[in-house]
């Protein structure tokens, strides 16, 4: 398996309460929204790394940047998962949409990209899409506007986000590197980003554990972090990490704060 991040105390600034994933939805009471979901605080820091054949960015929303090909790429937007767990009589505030674009629309801002590809369960079930409120489609509308988007299809949403608009597909192609949604098994024969699996990374700071979301790969391959604001994150230490790197050298993890990434 591989291991979880080790740091000695002191050696990085990490806040859990980042107003973010669940604690964003303290934002909300019902019926409706009691005000706006805050932006990153203070100065975002995106990191450079080389990773899948990328000289990139990532953005601590969660987002990576292809600044070669102006392209932004987020992976498991899980949009509509507060209105998919209410039809079961799960009744989680429906706000989860909002929190998540918010974010988008703040790395679409930063990086005025030319292209979004996102890389599958853009939301949480098929219907999701058809459960847009008016000012959250309204929201994606505007993020559509104007870029190329791709919609790579998930194992929640299959292709239902193509009734919105832009490019539907299984697999996207660019510069040599291979988007989709689940990671391919075994050897690779090009370099590919790929989701599904939300890697999050467990460490301890000051004696305090911390859970953080994480961007986790090497020069062939990489596994983007869910975006979706109620999405849960998988330890790196799971079986299906270990899976995608049999042999050494180990991935490196990039881990998400409330402002930068850390690479570890």
């Amino acid at each position: 398996m591989l291991p979880e991040p080790k740091h000695q105390d002191g050696l990085m600034s990490l806040d859990d309460a980042a107003g973010y994933g669940t604690a964003a939805m303290g934002l909300f009471t019902l019926p409706g929204q009691r005000r706006a979901p805050p932006p990153i605080a203070g100065n975002p820091e995106p990191v450079a790394a080389q990773l899948a054949g990328m000289d990139a960015l990532l953005d601590p929303t969660g987002a990576l940047y292809w600044p070669a090909y102006k392209t932004l790429i987020v992976s498991d937007l899980h949009l509509e998962t507060g209105s998919s767990y209410a039809r079961t009589g799960q009744m989680l505030p429906p706000y989860d949409t909002g929190v998540t674009l918010s974010r988008l629309a703040d790395a679409v801002e930063r990086f005025a990209p030319d292209r979004i590809v996102s890389l599958g369960d853009s939301f949480h079930d098929p219907y999701g899409f058809e459960r847009l409120c008016e000012a959250d489609g309204g929201l994606l509308g505007q993020l559509m506007d104007g870029v190329e988007w791709v919609w790579i299809a998930g194992n929640h949403d299959h292709e239902s986000a193509q009734a919105l608009g832009g490019v539907a597909t299984e697999v996207f192609s660019l510069g040599g590197v291979s988007f989709r949604h689940i990671p391919t098994d075994g050897a690779l024969d090009q370099p590919e980003v790929a989701g599904h699996l939300h890697p999050a990374a467990r460490l301890v700071i000051r004696g305090k554990p911390l859970k953080r979301r994480c961007f986790v790969g090497c020069a062939m391959r990489l596994i983007m972090p869910a975006f979706g604001c109620l999405t849960r994150g998988l330890p790196l230490s799971d079986p299906a990490f270990s899976a995608l790197w049999p042999v050494p050298p180990a991935p490196r993890a990039h881990l998400i704060s409330r402002d930068r990434v850390y690479s570890v």
